[in-house]
C-alpha cells in the first residue's frame, strides 16, 4: 500500500483538542484522523436504510434505533471493533 503525505490546515481549537483525545485513547493523530475519515467515506457509501447511524436535524451522526432496547456502551465497542476490522 502506498501513502500520501498532506498538509492540512485546522482551526488550533480544533487541533488541541484532536491530540488531547489520541493521547487519551493512546493512539496517534495520524490514527485517529485516518479512522474518522474511512468512517465518514463507508458512511457515505452505505444504505442509509441499512446504517447503523444517521445524520440527525443538526448534521451529527447519531445510533439508529434498531429496537426498543436501550444501546449499552457495550454495544458502541462492539460496533467500533466491527468497523475497525
Amino acid at each position: 500500500m502506498t501513502h500520501m503525505k498532506t498538509t492540512i490546515e485546522l482551526p488550533n481549537a480544533l487541533f488541541a483538542a484532536a491530540k488531547a483525545v489520541a493521547a487519551k485513547r493512546r493512539t496517534t493523530l495520524k490514527a485517529m484522523m485516518e479512522h474518522a475519515l474511512r468512517r465518514e467515506i463507508a458512511f457515505e457509501s452505505s444504505d442509509p436504510s441499512t446504517a447503523p447511524v444517521e445524520v440527525n436535524a443538526h448534521g451529527f451522526p447519531v445510533l439508529r434505533r434498531k429496537s426498543k432496547t436501550k444501546v449499552t456502551s457495550e454495544h458502541v465497542y462492539q460496533m467500533l471493533e466491527e468497523e475497525s476490522a
